[in-house]
């Protein structure tokens, strides 16, 4: 699972002693860190994207709308999920754009999946609010868990730019096949 991953290489020990580790160790340790960045980033998008359709639910009805009303739901998803709206993060590209091939959302399907999100119009203004909640919490987890996992990178990418600019190794190797 995702999280077991994510758990394991942002332990203290995992690490060590970046200094005495030989530089493919290094370099390796930072690949498998951002393929876990990925995964993460994935499950991220996905959460926001479900948070954005149930907050904009909430302020459709807070401005007057009617709770059954799917039709107008359906007809801004578009702009919804645009990423119009979306600000902050790190502005760093994922490796990989490809979906993961594990399910990174089968535990957020179970609160909010797509057989929830089509429910919207039957549900009560305060069990959309606490599905609001709870789905924003989701977010907050695996942005924690982003948040750290970019901190692992950064710490990696800071040991080989040290290992590059003192002469113990050299950037030219990277160009070889």
């Amino acid at each position: 699972m995702w999280s077991d991953e994510a758990d394991r290489v942002l332990q203290d020990d995992y690490l060590g002693d970046l200094t005495a580790r030989p530089i493919e160790e290094v370099r390796a340790m930072r690949d498998e860190v951002r393929g876990i960045e990925d995964h993460v980033s994935y499950r991220r998008r996905i959460i926001q994207g479900r948070l954005d359709i149930v907050a904009n639910d909430l302020r459709r009805r807070a401005a007057g709308g009617s709770p059954a009303d799917l039709g107008t739901l359906v007809e801004q998803l578009p702009d919804i999920l645009s990423d119009k709206g979306q600000a902050g993060g790190t502005g760093r590209l994922p490796s990989g754009l490809i979906p993961p091939e594990d399910d990174v959302t089968a535990d957020l399907d179970q609160v909010a999946g797509p057989d929830v999100l089509g429910d919207l119009p039957d549900l009560a203004d305060d069990v959309v609010a606490d599905l609001a909640r709870t789905v924003g919490e989701l977010e907050r987890q695996v942005s924690d868990y982003r948040r750290g996992l970019f901190g692992r990178i950064d710490m990696l990418n800071a040991e080989l730019a040290r290992r590059y600019g003192n002469g113990e190794a050299d950037p030219g190797g990277l160009l070889a096949p």
